[in-house]
């Protein structure tokens, strides 16, 4: 059974947005992967917070999680953070207007400032994207500098209002009748300065860091498929919410088969002999290979539809079909016997379709010649 979110943040469920904000920041900071690694439990104390600040912080979300608890989250789709049902494309309202990278802007210059969201374009070949693949990848970002928690200053101290603008961070100067906002050219806009900064991060508040991010990627997926996975962004400073990473996944082709949505399709070359006598082959597919009956008199580019052997849909729901397409092949390199087999049958042929030709020809000639006969009668007639 899971937890209560109110009892994993420490809040009691009337805690306005602020203190919960207050209480994840230090959740985030005690039980961070960076600085616990190798402990599983801490691990997944950070993800329990991050989901339950995730939820109680969206007003929409937390409206149905107080009246019908998990299972009202769960019925609206919400499975939590880098669920299946909310890390794709198909999900576009998960991403807002185009898409939002680049950051979220922080309206008080004191305040908490979040971290920058991230993208990152990963390039999957055609076999993992059908049949799902986890992955590794190397992120380098910036995260918030554990020494002084993000505020930029040394441990101990405290950074100072800016005098110049006032904690604003802009400053507003007087041209004729109008005023002009400009940033503050003292504090660069983040309305305080620092006077002893951390020797770490050089007051930054952030420092560069390589990190191995594993990814499960569910079978399904397509080129411009997006991923998004919560607090893995830059860091925050002054005890801001980390950004999110977004992965978007390019899939490489595939020397035989080609896709569309679910469907799988794939030219099937056949020699001639076989594509008029008819016969059995076995088929390639995404899977290994399914046996496939080919009629007597098939002709180049006739398609056949094998149910169930495209790609699984990332909704559920079944899979799609494959379709393959015949490409009857002129042989070439024959031997002396094989061209007088061949020869001998393309007169037999010949004959034969010489003869049905002739005999629609005349049919048809015959045929409006009687009516022009007719008509002639008739025309006598009156």
């Amino acid at each position: 059974m899971k937890k209560c979110y109110y009892e994993i943040l420490g809040v009691s469920r009337d805690a306005s947005v602020e203190v919960i904000k207050k209480s994840y920041r230090k959740l985030a900071m005690k039980y961070h992967p960076d600085r616990n690694p190798g402990d599983a439990e801490a691990e997944a104390c950070f993800k329990e917070a991050a989901e339950a600040y995730e939820v109680l912080s969206d007003p929409r979300k937390r409206e149905l999680y107080d009246a019908y608890g998990h299972e009202g989250l769960k019925s609206n789709g919400y499975s939590g953070p880098g669920s299946a049902e909310d890390i794709f494309s198909h999900m576009s309202d998960i991403f807002g207007d185009l898409f939002g990278f680049g950051g979220r802007r922080q309206r008080d210059p004191n305040g908490p400032i979040p971290g920058d969201d991230l993208r990152y374009d990963l390039e999957i070949s055609f076999m993992e994207a059908v049949h799902g693949v986890e992955k590794e990848v190397e992120v380098t970002k910036r995260e918030t500098c554990w020494t002084c928690e993000g505020t930029g200053a040394r441990p101990g101290c405290r950074p100072q209002t800016c005098p110049s603008c006032g904690g604003r961070g802009q400053v507003i100067r007087s041209q004729g009748f109008f005023q002009v906002s400009s940033t503050c050219p003292q504090c660069h806009g983040s309305g305080q300065v620092i006077s002893e900064p951390c020797q770490d991060c050089n007051g930054a508040g952030l420092v560069n860091r390589t990190k191995m991010v594993k990814l499960r990627i569910p079978a399904g997926v397509d080129t411009g498929s997006r991923m998004r996975l919560s607090g893995e962004g830059e860091g925050g400073r002054r005890g801001g919410p980390s950004g999110d990473l977004y992965i978007v996944i390019h899939v490489a082709p595939h020397e035989f088969f080609q896709r569309d949505g679910q469907t799988i399709y794939l030219q099937y070359p056949l020699s001639m002999v076989k594509a008029a006598l008819g016969c059995e082959i076995e088929v390639p597919t995404i899977d290994g290979s399914a046996p496939m009956k080919v009629p007597a008199g098939t002709q180049s580019g006739q398609r056949f539809t094998l149910r169930g052997e495209g790609v699984a849909s990332l909704r559920g729901g079944g899979r799609g079909d494959m379709v393959v397409e015949i490409q009857v092949q002129t042989p070439t390199g024959l031997t002396k016997r094989q061209r007088e087999l061949l020869a001998e049958f393309d007169d037999i042929s010949q004959e034969e379709q010489e003869e049905g030709f002739f005999s629609r020809l005349l049919h048809g000639h015959l045929g409006k010649n009687k009516d022009k006969n007719k008509k002639r009668a008739s025309v006598g007639k009156d």
